[in-house]
């Protein structure tokens, strides 16, 4: 393939996410109309989660095993400062975003030291630390957490009281977060991303400060990964101890793999599909983690590509036969 082509074939490829990305966004908005938005708003901000945790594992080939300290300690930040600073809803949001930048910045500088398994086991080890400081810090509450978070109008004027007025607020969050990182996948920037996932010793041949460009996208994604979670503490005004622990950090991985690790939209798909799963057999208890593993381990044996990474190949394999029988044909 010339340079020319592949870069008409990059054209298509993003002209068709958009292209979806609009069909989905429409389809939200109308949705609260047809399903409970509560569930909606969960859905959105696990989508938002998974797509974060996607950017690095994804995209850069790092493999986090403690990506839920950003989620949850976000969700505690935002939180405390609505409830107990008296902060508005935006600055609150605002606030554990920052702070979960600010984790994800020490984490990176001490994490990407190390490569593989040794990177997820550093991860994991510092999501633990985070954790046991939640349970033990005064303002978060230990195994009760924060309760009753109040919901105060936006920017002081949009009142979110009500959950129909509050998940658009969510979706409008939602659709900036994926925007940020669609446009990073795409940029320069994330090209250099994809060459160190697929060969990192030639990535520093040709010049490039590697650990810099991991050092940024995790902090990226830890950001984004806090945004879900300061956004999550607010739709169901608690943040506790379940969103910190290592089980959290394990369902963004199942959500990644299930949707289609490596895609634009598979983590969305996985999130959802876990989601809804999680609500519909919520009465079947412990079960339910049964019930994920067993969709772990079928997607690892059958959709190995997750749904959307099968769904993507197999349209590759229809057009390359369709142009390889356009190509045969005899010219008339």
């Amino acid at each position: 393939m010339t340079s020319t082509s592949r870069r008409a074939a990059n054209g298509n490829g993003r002209n068709v996410d958009m292209i979806v990305f609009a069909v989905l966004i429409a389809a939200l908005v109308a949705a609260p109309f047809v399903v409970y938005p509560v569930l909606l708003m969960k859905v959105l901000c696990f989508a938002l989660f998974a797509c974060a945790f996607n950017l690095l594992i994804g995209y850069v080939g790092l493999l986090s095993f403690g990506h839920a300290m950003f989620f949850g300690f976000a969700a505690y930040v935002s939180g405390y400062t609505v409830k107990s600073w008296g902060l508005s809803t935006e600055l609150g949001i605002l606030a554990g975003t920052a702070v979960a930048a600010g984790l994800g910045l020490l984490a990176g500088t001490i994490a990407i030291r190390r490569q593989g398994i040794y990177f997820a086991m550093v991860t994991l080890a510092l999501a633990q630390m985070v954790f046991f400081f939640c349970l033990q810090a005064p303002f978060t509450g230990g195994e009760d957490g924060i309760q009753a978070i109040p919901r105060r109008p936006l920017f002081g004027v949009i009142d979110i009281s009500s959950d129909l007025s509050l998940y658009y607020v969510v979706l409008a969050i939602f659709a900036a977060g994926f925007l940020i990182i669609w446009r990073t996948i795409h940029s320069p920037f994330g090209q250099v991303l994809k060459a160190i996932r697929e060969n990192e010793p030639r990535a520093v041949s040709l010049g490039y400060a590697v650990d810099r460009f991991k050092l940024i996208a995790f902090v990226l994604s830890a950001t984004l990964a806090g945004l879900a979670g300061a956004t999550k503490a607010l739709v169901f005004q608690l943040a506790s101890l379940t969103d910190v622990t290592w089980q959290m950090s394990g369902e963004v991985v199942l959500m990644t793999l299930v949707g289609g690790m490596g895609t634009v939209f598979g983590p969305i798909v996985g999130a959802a599909v876990i989601v809804v799963m999680q609500n519909t057999f919520t009465g079947f208890g412990e079960w339910v983690l049964v019930a994920q593993g067993c969709i772990f381990v079928l997607t690892v044996l059958l959709f190995r590509r997750g749904i959307v990474g099968e769904i993507v190949a197999f349209a590759r394999r229809r057009g390359a036969r369709d142009d390889g029988v356009t190509r045969e044909a005899p010219a008339e």
